[in-house]
């Protein structure tokens, strides 16, 4: 059959030796890439006839369940599209009527998936849908590889392998962290810096609904994640894992929990940062109890300058000085004598009293956290960049785009793969999708 398929596609190179003008390289590439696919299609079959010939012919089976020996049925077709072409295959169909279970064996030998594109298209679509809008993933996977998937497709698998992406698929295993604790340890052996923060990011949700019905108002929902990472001996980073998920507070705090565990927290310095929200301190802070507290330096700045503004006025050149000085002693530690100096101020409006009052309260429930300078000569970072490009590369870069609106759920899952991707661990996020795509298929 490969055979006749090489030949009638060598064939179909006829027309173009015949053209008056010889066809450029473009030309003979598109098509290439048009005919392709039916070639390899049937290469691809006359392979599975080759090496799974006896289960083709297979006559008698047991049933999975009950042991049962059984006679085949009938021979079943099923329509099958690979990334190297599409075929069919008549297959052995088994029947146990005891257990009312129905099974092909060649299905399981091969691996197929219950859907009709398997499951090398859908890792390489999920892959690609992660990236941009579902319709522009169905047509540029098309126009790339001649397959037509649609854009329901690409959002009905991303879902169902974002559901299979938990956690403690996502997170890397114990074993590959702490290989990447050796790359970042260098030559030195000094323990290298290890980077916890957490942040929030809002995202555009709605409620589920039917599709094509009305979709009911939508709302913004914060997406809570955390970011963990390695700083090698030339301040290069090394990642570790990051988690981005809309959920509340103890969920996120269960999680960091679980990657904490898979961390020896002896072999490297930790450094825990973050702004002044309250529940991502509780859960750094419980997960990493050695870790060193950072209180953001860029959030205190603007809270300082947004004092400034409003006591000395917008643009002046005291309102400058003022703001420069304060920063200064904060980074030098001195948090006591900044909070005391802030007391003998007196506001010049009920404006400038509300900001003088929250840059006290928020001075005053993260002072053990601001000690800029002393962080720095230790080889500690003071900003949280880390954990703000995160919110931008996983959640809002493909979460935010113009006019999406995500259930919850869903974007769960696109935020999961999204990791997955990030993290490196998006091989075995697939390997766990097939397995459970296989046992459901059994127990079906």
């Amino acid at each position: 059959m490969a055979h006749d398929a090489m030949d009638k596609w060598v064939d179909g190179l006829a027309p173009l030796f015949e053209q008056e003008t010889p066809p450029d390289l473009s030309d003979l590439s598109n098509h290439f890439q048009k005919t392709r696919v039916e070639l390899l299609g049937a290469c691809m079959k006359a392979a599975v006839e080759r090496l799974y010939g006896s289960y083709l012919r297979q006559e008698w089976a047991d049933c999975p369940s009950c042991g049962k020996r059984l006679h085949v049925k009938r021979l079943a077709p099923r329509d099958v599209s690979t990334m190297q072409g599409a075929f069919r295959i008549d297959r052995p169909y088994f029947y146990c009527g005891e257990c009312q279970h129905g099974f092909h064996p060649l299905d399981e030998a091969l691996g197929l998936a219950s859907e009709h594109h398997q499951y090398d298209i859908q890792e390489r679509v999920v892959s690609t849908a992660a990236k941009m809008p579902f319709d522009e993933t169905a047509e540029h996977f098309e126009d790339l590889t001649g397959i037509s998937v649609g854009n329901h497709f690409s959002h009905s698998t991303l879902t169902a392998i974002g559901e299979a992406a938990t956690l403690e698929i996502v997170i890397p295993e114990d074993k590959e962290i702490e290989r990447r604790i050796k790359e970042a340890t260098g030559s030195s052996g000094d323990p290298p810096v290890l980077v916890v923060a957490a942040d929030g990011a809002m995202t555009p949700t709605r409620p589920k609904a039917p599709r094509k019905s009305k979709r009911g108002k939508g709302r913004y929902q914060e997406v809570k994640g955390f970011r963990l990472y390695l700083l090698g001996p030339d301040d290069e980073i090394v990642p570790v894992a990051s988690w981005h998920q809309v959920e509340n507070a103890e969920e996120i705090h269960q999680d960091l929990s679980a990657v904490a565990k898979r961390i020896d927290q002896n072999k490297v310095r930790i450094a825990l940062l973050g702004d002044g929200a309250s529940w991502l301190w509780t859960a750094m802070t419980e997960c990493f109890p050695q870790g060193r507290q950072i209180l953001d330096f860029y959030h205190c700045a603007e809270h300082v300058h947004a004092m400034a503004r409003t006591q000395f006025g917008e643009g002046a050149l005291s309102a400058q000085q003022w703001a420069e000085a304060t920063l200064v002693r904060l980074s030098m530690g001195n948090v006591k004598t900044v909070i005391a100096a802030l007391r003998r101020i007196k506001p010049r409006n009920d404006e400038a009293k509300e900001e003088l009052r929250k840059l006290m309260g928020y001075l005053e429930n993260n002072r053990d956290r601001i000690h800029y300078i002393s962080d720095l000569e230790n080889g500690f970072p003071i900003g949280s960049g880390g954990i703000e490009s995160a919110n931008k590369f996983i959640c809002h870069t493909r979460m935010k785009r113009s006019g999406a609106w995500w259930v919850v759920a869903t974007g769960n899952a696109m935020l999961r793969v999204r990791c997955a991707i990030y993290n490196r661990t998006f091989d075995r996020v697939v390997a766990h999708y097939k397995k459970k795509s296989t046992c459901r298929r059994l127990d079906n």
